[in-house]
């Protein structure tokens, strides 16, 4: 399986949840107009985009459509994925020019840290790197034994301490140990403990000193790890971890499993962090380097489809000949909105219930003379309006 395979296969989940919804929103709209942005907005805020991304996005695409004279809603999926493109771009690449250079990994409990420390490790050494693994969280249950399980999983060394030994020392044992064997990155395990960023921003500033200490000018990368499955609760990880331990990057892992993946985009919008690698599966190769453009791609699967191109000479936007040409054969669009009508509208009870419910507004009279006129319009545009929500 290719590289944007995995990407786009890993990402199902959160494409039905947010290219998926947009698209059958999209198709109910003949032009665009404002109620289609005010729709997409709140589309991207329900895919957990969050509210301030998704007010960003929209106001650019707003731009986009002014700028080029669009007027087919079909455009809008290729417009908003360019967007998110250029949105996620960023410093994305993991920095390990130096030998030896220092990567720290930080994460709370149970987001894959120590899982995502034994894949990277294989995927430098298969890059020809060497690499050893320092166990310097010790202060979580187990996490020594966990990473010394992935080390030998990988086949790198490991260096460890005792359960409550100094983190810091740990770093220093492991850092001397590269020296001596000529390793080209050390990859350490640290604490991920939120309940007292006091405590979290002491060790690591200890840590740092070391590191500083007997590397001055070594590459450093300080790697937030966080579980896509939490949605909106990881901005608050990244945003808690960027105040107090100073991440250069992170790591989005089991994106596979969720369909919150638009998590990445404030992440990178609202805390400026470039998401580094992704993980899109549990195997070892699954781990990703993060990509904006192949992200986008597999985001709204537009893999192989060529962009449409509209003719503004041809008619008036609001026509529905545009639209029904943009429509699949199968739905047979005649071009009028009453073709759309839900199953079992052609029947007779359907329209003698609407009439029967008509009394109920108290304050207006019966609807005898022209009474469906003016009821057919806030109808159909009901339908339009909230019909791609009950599909979630």
């Amino acid at each position: 399986m290719g590289f944007f395979d995995k990407i786009r296969d890993g990402l199902k989940k959160t494409r039905d949840n947010i290219s998926g919804q947009i698209t059958q929103m999209v198709n109910s709209f003949t032009k665009i107009d404002e109620e289609l942005f005010e729709e997409l907005e709140e589309l991207l805020v329900m895919g957990d985009v969050g509210v301030e991304t998704a007010g960003f996005l929209t106001e650019r695409l707003r731009e986009r459509v002014k700028q080029k004279g669009l007027t087919d809603p079909a455009l809008i999926l290729g417009e908003l994925q360019e967007e998110v493109a250029q949105l996620l771009m960023g410093d994305d690449a993991l920095h390990t020019s130096t030998k030896p250079s220092v990567i720290l990994v930080i994460g709370v409990n149970g987001v894959g840290k120590t899982t995502t420390i034994g894949k990277l490790a294989s995927r430098l050494k298969q890059e020809g790197k060497s690499v050893i693994l320092g166990a310097a969280d010790t202060f979580r249950a187990a996490a020594i034994e966990q990473l010394e399980v992935w080390a030998q999983r990988a086949g790198v060394p490991i260096i460890k301490h005792a359960e409550g030994a100094d983190p810091a020392a740990v770093v220093f044992d492991t850092i001397a140990a590269a020296k001596a064997r000529g390793c080209d990155v050390v990859i350490c395990d640290t604490a991920g403990r939120l309940h007292n960023k006091k405590n979290l921003m002491d060790e690591l500033s200890k840590i740092r000193r070391v590191i500083d200490r007997e590397l001055p000018d070594c590459d450093k990368e300080t790697l937030l790890v966080l579980d896509a499955a939490t949605g909106q609760n990881a901005v608050h990880q990244a945003r808690e971890f960027q105040s107090a331990a100073g991440i250069t990057g992170i790591v989005l892992t089991k994106l596979d499993g969720t369909p919150k993946g638009g998590v990445v985009l404030p992440i990178k919008r609202e805390l400026g962090l470039s998401v580094k690698f992704i993980g899109v599966g549990e195997q070892v190769d699954d781990l990703q380097p993060f990509d904006a453009g192949a992200f986008a791609a597999a985001l709204f699967d537009t893999q192989g489809r060529a962009p449409v191109q509209v003719d503004l000479s041809q008619g008036e936007p609001e026509e529905a000949g545009e639209w029904a040409e943009e429509t699949p054969a199968e739905e047979e669009p005649a071009g009028e909105p009453a073709a759309q009508e839900p199953e079992g509208a052609e029947e007779e009870p359907g329209q003698e219930q609407a009439a029967e419910a008509a009394p109920l507004v108290w304050d207006l009279p019966p609807m005898e003379e022209g009474g469906q006129e003016p009821e057919q319009e806030p109808e159909e545009k009901k339908k339009r309006r909230f019909w791609p929500f009950g599909r979630n």
